[in-house]
């Protein structure tokens, strides 16, 4: 025992196992080769020890003379120290989330707080390094100051994970329309007030009367706010939308517990009980009511048993008509709406499309966007990067995203695919659940905490 003990203290044998585990670690799993600058440090602190004998001597004995300095640099290495190894763990191994709006009820619901596991699709380097810890985009008691600073720019990379995306995964990603901000009203999406400033006062005079309106900025993709929805399409798949039920590559989507639509409730005049709302998992801020009828989001289970009142005389669907300007992807060659959408090909990483101008709204803000290629089209032609195109070939994988509460959702039938390096990670369980409408401790949702996320 002795002489195992002894071969673990040997200043070599520490060297060589701590720069083993990190060139693992942050060097091949990162595949960042400026890391390997981080062995010389390894090196000194096991070896050489110039460092110790230089600067940590004196800060030791410092702490020996004076017993407020040693009580200044004991918390100061704590804060240091505790702030180093979350943001490690936040970028790669897991982050919090707090579901913020209805768009997955059921499934989820506001007041979760959700554990998101980065290692399930593989943690993302992040695209600014240089940040303040603890907040996303914006410094702390401020709404418009930035948190990051992109004097340093990370391209994107992201690290080997458990497994891919798979079909009806819930999935955290930042929001793919997120790039550009109204600082001054930020939860509103920028593109939606653009078109409707451009409907009013043409593309030009619209777009100049936004700029003077609001300071509008940008975002680096891992600023952008965090979005949480289903997978229900990969690359490559085909979606398509018929009456409000989703059908991939011909086959009707499987059923999603907790998928909920809105519908018409009519009454014989009488009002039902709100305690059923309460019971059926209903916010009184998502039901509209008006001379005997109910105008509110109902899953297939609370359908049936709003059904087997006595005082329900019908329950009808909501189901949107004619083109919506506001669908993606905001052309009227594409008449679409919530409940008839497609059919859509989702593109994938290396695959190729002939490109027309009749197909050009489909793919354009991956091509301008998401890849990086600056767009023309004149008199017919298309024009990217300047020489002709009759084709594109996708640099990146890219999925469709939908609420399970398909009409109370901002998702992909609003702003497209999102790419593959605005994937975050996969929620795992809720760790704690607040309901909004009631005060603690009746607001904690008990029969919600460690459930898994399906």
């Amino acid at each position: 025992m002795g002489k195992i003990k002894a071969f673990f203290r040997n200043k070599w044998v520490g060297f060589t196992l701590a720069a083993l585990l990190y060139t693992l670690w942050f060097v091949v799993w990162t595949g960042n080769l400026w890391l390997l600058l981080g062995l010389p440090v390894i090196y000194d602190l096991y070896v050489s020890r110039l460092f110790y004998r230089y600067v940590w001597s004196r800060n030791r004995r410092m702490c020996e003379r004076s017993k407020t300095y040693k009580a200044v640099y004991e918390w100061v290495n704590a804060i240091v120290f505790a702030t180093v190894v979350a943001t490690l763990v936040h970028i790669f191994v897991f982050q919090m989330y707090v579901i913020p709006s209805s768009s997955m009820e059921s499934s989820l619901l506001i007041g979760d707080y959700l554990y998101v596991s980065k290692v399930t699709y593989g943690p993302q380097m992040p695209n600014t390094p240089l940040s303040f810890p603890f907040v996303h985009h914006t410094m702390p008691f401020s709404e418009t100051r930035k948190s990051y600073s992109e004097a340093i720019k990370w391209p994107y990379h992201r690290l080997k994970g458990l497994r891919r995306i798979a079909r009806n995964d819930v999935v955290v990603f930042n929001f793919p329309a997120g790039d550009t901000v109204l600082l001054e009203n930020q939860a509103v999406t920028y593109y939606d007030v653009l078109r409707e400033y451009q409907r009013t006062l043409g593309a030009r005079a619209g777009r100049e009367k936004l700029f003077r309106d609001y300071t509008v900025i940008t975002r680096p993709v891992d600023k952008r706010d965090n979005y949480v929805k289903r997978c229900i399409a990969l690359p490559g798949d085909t979606i398509r939308i018929e009456h409000s039920e989703v059908w991939v590559n011909g086959e009707p989507q499987r059923e999603i517990p907790g998928r909920q639509y809105n519908y018409y409730v009519r009454t014989d005049g009488t009002t039902i009980n709100p305690e059923l709302f309460g019971q059926m998992g209903i916010a009184q801020s998502d039901i509209l009511y008006d001379a005997g009828t109910y105008f509110l989001p109902l899953t297939d289970e609370n359908v049936e048993r709003l059904r087997s009142l006595r005082n329900v005389r019908e329950i009808v669907r909501y189901e949107a008509t004619g083109a919506d300007p506001d669908i993606f992807p905001n052309s009227e060659s594409y008449p679409w709406n919530v409940d008839n959408f497609g059919p859509l090909w989702v593109p994938r990483k290396g695959a190729t499309v002939a490109l027309t101008e009749a197909n050009l709204p489909l793919y354009r803000r991956i091509i301008e966007t998401y890849e990086g290629n600056r767009l023309e089209v004149s008199d017919g032609q298309i024009r990217i990067n300047g020489e002709p195109a009759d084709s594109y070939t996708f640099a990146m994988d890219y999925y469709f995203m939908m609420g399970d509460n398909r009409h109370n959702s901002l998702d992909s039938r609003y702003w497209g695919f999102v790419p593959e390096d605005h994937i975050v990670g996969k929620p795992s369980f809720v760790w704690l659940s607040l309901d909004k409408e009631k005060s603690f401790p009746a607001n904690i949702r008990w029969n919600r905490i460690f459930r898994g996320v399906k």
